[in-house]
């Protein structure tokens, strides 16, 4: 494991230059302000225009590694990077196109249904399902079950052997199997990816893995938002800073 640093101590970080680097980066939070509703986040031409010119600088050496499922990075990110690891690693996309997917664990409807039932207690409540493999728990709009949401997907994955995920306002429980920091392993040993220098932005708990990975490839964490712990070594005020800093890059 990394060592744990709270970000008030860590330094924005210098420019970043494309030509050693490959660039893997989180999507809420990171690359677009984290919405009350998942699907009120959707296509931005700052950062379509952006992410289109690190695809052709990079020349294949870009992925975005989410939560979400590939269907709704695309949709957010309009198709312009192709290289997706989605929930949270369990869908890849390659470089070259060819789509993988984990098997779904037996158990998911099972805790789908619950977090559906729970969910009816506070109409704030949202459940999202993700690709067959994964079902998060939004509580964003009912701070006041945020507790008891916790102990609800706890209590679930022990129950079902899934794993759980928490997150900003999220509890997620999905297919066990892999992680962002897998993802950015297996990018990073395929060809396009191989000898450059990986860097992963992010800015929830759950990139903390992809941070970890980037770091012992000989890489880089970049951390965004507010200040907490964290293996990153460098941090980024918000996704307006993030976006400023990728726009900078040479």
């Amino acid at each position: 494991m990394s060592v744990q640093t709270l970000t008030t101590g860590l330094p924005a970080p210098k420019p970043l230059k494309l030509g050693e680097t490959a660039l893997f980066l989180d999507l809420d939070g990171t690359l677009a302000p984290i919405a009350a509703r998942p699907q009120d986040v959707g296509p931005d031409p700052r950062r379509t225009s952006l992410l289109e010119r690190l695809a052709q600088t990079l020349d294949g050496r870009l992925a975005v590694i989410s939560g979400r499922t590939l269907e709704d990075v695309d949709r957010i990110l309009e198709g312009c990077v192709i290289a997706v690891a989605a929930v949270h690693g369990l869908v890849r996309r390659d470089p070259d196109g060819q789509v993988f997917a984990s098997q779904p664990h037996p158990a998911l409807a099972h805790a789908t249904q619950a977090l559906r039932a729970f969910a009816q207690r506070d109409c704030g409540m949202i459940v999202e399902e993700k690709a067959g493999l994964s079902v998060a728990l939004h509580f964003r709009l009912a701070r006041n079950q945020a507790d008891p949401a916790r102990a609800c997907a706890r209590r679930l994955a022990v129950e079902t052997g899934l794993s759980l995920q928490d997150g900003d306002m999220v509890a997620e429980l999905r297919t066990p199997g892999a992680s962002k920091g897998d993802s950015v392993r297996d990018f990073m040993a395929m060809p396009s990816f191989a000898g450059a220098r990986p860097v992963f932005v992010g800015d929830d708990v759950t990139d903390e893995d992809g941070f970890e990975a980037a770091q012992a490839l000989g890489g880089v964490g970049v951390v965004v938002g507010a200040p907490r712990t964290t293996a990153a070594r460098f941090r980024l005020a918000d996704v307006d800073a993030a976006l400023a800093w990728l726009e900078g890059a040479s």
